[in-house]
């Protein structure tokens, strides 16, 4: 019998526990705020968490306190921090339309200039430094032994390109493996940790569920949490770096459309018209994490054992 095959068998019968993976998304992810909220109303509790990118990031919060409300309340209050604009994060499309007057395009016009030069001449265009700086202000906390639940994270080593797990056994800082799990790769340098450098998880593993199945045992469910958005039929892009990015949107849909059929349960909140660089509505999306988490909680209720 296939490794596969043994999975897919094991469903079959009730589970005690689950692990929880936590997909990236950027802004969408606020969405798995509400999901843990919903999980904790029904005095359901990760036995681990594996995380990715945006994931990594609200997965260690909550794997170090594991108190939804207080973990929001948190995040509600350092996004409206000054330290939060100072990833001063890219958008290289959508800045102005024809709608916009013509100070709006002029300087949309500007601003992406700037931006085109710094990639064709620079490996990042957002402050790695504030990225970490960040991870830390989050999770409040330096290592992953600090972790009142278990807690994995997925990175790409640069530039060997292999995706590793961190966890309180690879002994190293916390921060920085969030950090490196969140850094996208032309956005942020790639992250040192442990002596190698590593970027964004969601470059191979988007949706972390093999990770997932890996550190789960066989009486567990594995239940994901998608936050990932696929290309609109409706916009084409209009440069390269619209094309590029487009290219990695398509990668990134069917990575986590392979990854998903080897979950139990797949929560997946209606975020997808969010940008990835959007945190202006956290309410919004974790509130749309709140209603997909309600939605499949007779599923994942009806898998566990009594």
């Amino acid at each position: 019998m296939t490794l596969l095959d043994r999975i897919f068998s094991s469903r079959q019968q009730k589970k005690n526990g689950f692990v929880l993976a936590l997909g990236g998304g950027g802004g969408r992810g606020l969405a798995h705020l509400g999901v843990l909220e919903v999980l904790e109303e029904h005095e359901l509790k990760p036995d681990a968490i594996v995380g990715c990118s945006i994931g990594a990031l609200f997965g260690a919060m909550y794997a170090m306190n594991p108190d939804a409300k207080q973990v929001i309340s948190r995040a509600m209050d350092i996004m409206k921090h000054e330290s939060f604009s100072k990833l001063s994060l890219p958008q290289l499309e959508g800045q102005a339309n024809e709608q916009s007057d013509w100070m709006d395009r002029l300087a949309s016009a500007a601003k992406q200039t700037m931006m085109y030069t710094r990639a064709a001449t620079d490996r990042a265009m957002a402050d790695t430094d504030a990225l970490i700086d960040i991870a830390y202000s989050f999770c409040g906390g330096e290592s992953f032994s600090d972790a009142e639940i278990p807690l994995y994270i997925t990175a790409v080593e640069f530039p060997s390109g292999d995706c590793h797990l961190f966890s309180a056994d690879s002994h190293v800082n916390l921060p920085c493996a969030i950090a490196a799990s969140m850094a996208i790769p032309g956005i942020f340098d790639p992250v040192l940790v442990g002596g190698l450098k590593y970027v964004d998880g969601g470059v191979a593993s988007d949706l972390p569920v093999l990770e997932a199945q890996m550190v789960a045992r066989p009486n567990q469910l594995v239940v994901s949490v998608n936050v990932g958005s696929r290309p609109s039929r409706d916009v084409e892009p209009s440069n390269v770096y619209g094309m590029l990015d487009w290219c990695t949107q398509v990668k990134s849909y069917h990575l986590r459309k392979n990854s998903r059929h080897y979950a139990d349960v797949v929560i997946e909140p209606l975020v997808a018209f969010t940008q990835w660089n959007d945190f202006t509505n956290p309410e919004q999306e974790i509130d749309r994490g709140r209603q997909a988490a309600y939605e499949m909680m007779p599923e994942l209720i009806e898998k566990l054992a009594a």
